[in-house]
């Protein structure tokens, strides 16, 4: 071979490693362009995100795993885990049943979908998960687990508890076996058992932190806090990135009484989770939870400017800012979720609670109800779905929706007060006590609950439980004014009147403000005819709350009994409106009397000039019609109770009258029909509805049906 010349040599050796290198840029572009390396890339990603607890980033890695291949079954099921974690429990179990197609055999992912379907309150398809689970691993100490989680849903404890020593049996050395055995045994109400499973869980894993919280709470639980601390420390050093135990050292604290220790202690924690979500969000928690919500807003509007992409820290802001009326800002970083991403169900949540505060409630109602349709075991979608149907008029629907948030969340709370509150609206003691039942055992050391039930038992004649409820809310709130108030209503009932004036003053005592007190005091007065007396004890209440716009408005409605001084309840309820114009009451009441005195201009001006101030307020403009009609303008009545029904499409009383308007001009009839019958179903007791009917469809020929529902007013 001839001898290349050295300088050749060198091209021919640059132009091999030329080829070389191009080569394995080649190869490198090819596995960059291999499916399943891209999609192992992405899964790997979302793991590291997922084992941060970012599990909102985690979700997106394993996403985009699935654009490359959707049948890639590790990636379903790590995207499934990630919703869990989110509690995004509708797409979990899209993702877990996705899985279980692909893996038939894959245990953790048919155990998780069983746990998702019982959480869900699904009992009848997890049990027949539950079935298929007994089949295929009938030896598996987490199939029988899974049947003691549905039994403890069930609350049919005594044989969850043995499924869990059945699996215990098959896995002696399963140390969250024994902690969900302890768990289940103090749901049973036996303690005393549950305490050497906690320790038991410990011996065989001592850094098994849930274990140690819950043997902490059980500690806490029956006043041992010394040994609570101590569980509490030693699982904070076991897991030193771990924020829950730290959170539960906070709660501690807390009720021991010393609020401080549990801040302080949450501030330096904040310091120890700088990258860590929920460590860095559990001051602002701490906050939220006890009931200081302008630290909290101050401490996440701090959060969000550190950490401005983290979701939940946007979120949770969003939602105080609701909670203090900061309704701008809170919609310009609620639109700025919805706008990446459209169908984030807490983001429409907190459109709808921002559009019904705005007035509009046709708009909540709709948004609200994509929530449900999204996620229907949202609880809080179906509560704050009901508080707009209510707004819409549509009290049947409100009452439904609110029936099924206390079924998806049983301790939800106000729900049942909600109920509570529609019950007293509509007169429905039953249905009142039922729901105050329901609230005292949710909150027993509250006084709302009793003082709810007690006002249900005055109206029902039963004085002597109003009086046990009575007294119970005065013992369990004794510096709280409802439990006297009940007290002061139940005495009034009685003509007991004398004592009904102490316990209102009680009262008074115990909240200078409290206008259900005051109008009290001021009926005791009233009801004897003692009307100088009521005038003179309101401006007692006055002179020492000269900024309570209720106790102006109590004043003009003791100056106006039997027209004794118009000018002056005039007087009264103006200044009523001058320090509060949102007091609905008082301009109802102003304008009544400048009505009945001839000056019906006036008080529609005194409408007009609310609506000015509150234009998506539907019951204004039913005032407003109801004016045009005594002034028998019957086209401008029209008018404005359609303005009332497009604020509230299902409202009773303005389809009533609408519907009342339309027979006046002699107009639509078929309309008019279908108007009466929305007011129909929404005030099926009304004599007034009632006679509308009857009135159409003696227009309509329809004399049966006419004469049957003339009776019925004539009865009701």
């Amino acid at each position: 071979m001839r001898n290349l010349h050295p300088a050749a040599s060198k091209t021919k050796l640059a132009f091999r490693l030329f080829v070389m290198s191009a080569c394995i840029s080649v190869a490198l572009a090819g596995c960059s362009r291999d499916p399943n390396v891209r999609k192992q890339k992405y899964l790997s990603s979302g793991q590291r995100y997922f084992e941060k607890g970012k599990y909102r980033e985690a979700a997106i890695e394993y996403r985009d795993a699935l654009k490359i291949d959707p049948s890639y079954a590790d990636a379903h099921y790590a995207l499934a885990r990630s919703y869990l974690k989110t509690e995004d429990w509708p797409r979990a179990y899209v993702e877990l049943a996705r899985t279980v197609e692909l893996q038939p055999d894959n245990q953790s992912a048919q155990d998780d979908l069983a746990r998702l379907l019982i959480v869900a309150g699904n009992f009848q398809q997890a049990k027949e998960q539950l079935d298929l689970l007994m089949k295929k691993w009938p030896k598996s100490s987490q199939s029988h687990f899974m049947a003691a989680n549905l039994l403890a849903a069930q609350n049919n404890f005594p044989e969850a508890i043995t499924e869990v020593q059945n699996a215990i049996a098959l896995d002696p050395s399963n140390w969250d076996l024994y902690l969900n055995l302890a768990l289940m045994q103090m749901k049973n109400n036996q303690p005393d058992a549950a305490e050497p499973n906690l320790k038991k869980a410990l011996e065989l894993n001592p850094t098994a932190t849930e274990a140690r919280q819950m043997l902490a709470s059980f500690y806490q639980a029956h006043g041992r806090f010394a040994e609570a601390e101590q569980q509490l420390r030693t699982a904070i050093q076991n897991d030193p990135t771990n924020p829950d135990p730290r959170a539960a050292m906070a709660r501690l604290y807390f009720a021991e009484g010393n609020k401080h220790a549990a801040e302080d202690f949450l501030k330096q924690a904040k310091n120890d989770f700088p990258e860590n979500s929920a460590g860095y969000r559990m001051l602002g928690d701490f906050y939220f939870v006890t009931g200081d919500l302008n630290s909290a807003l101050t401490e996440y509007g701090a959060l969000y400017k550190d950490h401005p992409k983290d979701a939940q820290v946007k979120k949770n802001y969003i939602e105080l800012l609701i909670l203090k009326n900061r309704l701008a800002d809170a919609t310009a970083l609620d639109d700025q979720i919805l706008k990446s991403d459209p169908n984030d169900n807490e983001a429409l949540l907190y459109r709808g609670q921002l559009q019904l505060r705005a007035g509009n409630a046709a708009a909540a109602v709709s948004t609200l109800q994509k929530v449900t349709k999204n996620d229907p075991t949202n609880a809080l979608a179906h509560y704050h779905l009901g508080a707009a149907l209510q707004e819409s008029g549509n009290l049947d629907g409100a009452e439904s929706e609110w029936r099924e948030a206390l079924r998806l969340r049983p301790n939800m709370v106000d729900a049942a007060r909600a109920l509570a509150v529609l019950a007293m609206r509509k007169g429905d003691m039953q249905a009142l006590d039922q729901s105050a039942s329901r609230m005292i055992i949710l909150q027993p050391a509250l006084p709302d609950g009793y003082s709810l039930q007690a006002i249900a038992d005055i109206n029902l004649g039963k004085f002597d439980q109003a009086e046990k409820n009575a007294g119970k809310a005065i013992e369990v709130a004794p510096d709280s004014a409802f439990g006297y108030v009940q007290m002061g209503n139940l005495r009034l009932a009685q003509k007991r009147y004398s004592d009904a004036d102490q316990y209102f003053r009680q009262a008074l005592d115990r909240n200078a403000n409290s206008a259900d007190a005051l109008r009290g005091l001021m009926n005791t007065y009233i009801a004897r005819k003692q009307l100088d007396e009521a005038v003179s004890v309101v401006k007692q209440r006055i002179s020492k709350s000269p900024k309570n716009s209720e106790f102006y408005d109590l004043l003009g409605i003791a100056l106006s009994r039997d027209k004794r001084d118009v000018s002056g309840a005039v007087a009264a309820f103006s200044k009523a409106l001058e320090l509060d114009s949102g007091n609905f009451n008082a301009l109802v009441n102003l304008a009544g009397i400048e009505s009945s005195n001839g000056r019906t201009d006036d008080a529609i001006a005194l409408y007009k000039q609310s609506l000015k101030n509150n234009p998506r307020q539907a019951t204004l403009y039913i005032l407003l019609g109801q004016l045009y009609e005594t002034k028998r303008d019957w086209k401008t009545a029209e008018n404005a109770y359609q303005q009332a029904l497009v604020m509230k499409p299902d409202d009773p009383l303005a389809a009533d009258h609408l519907a009342n308007v339309l027979v006046q001009e002699g107009g639509n009839f078929d309309m008019a029909l279908s108007l009466a019958q929305t007011a129909r179903r929404g005030m099926p007791d009304s004599p007034a509805v009632a006679e509308t009917l009857g009135w159409i469809y003696y227009q309509k020929g329809a004399y049966t049906s006419a004469v049957g529902l003339l009776e019925e007013a004539i009865r009701l």
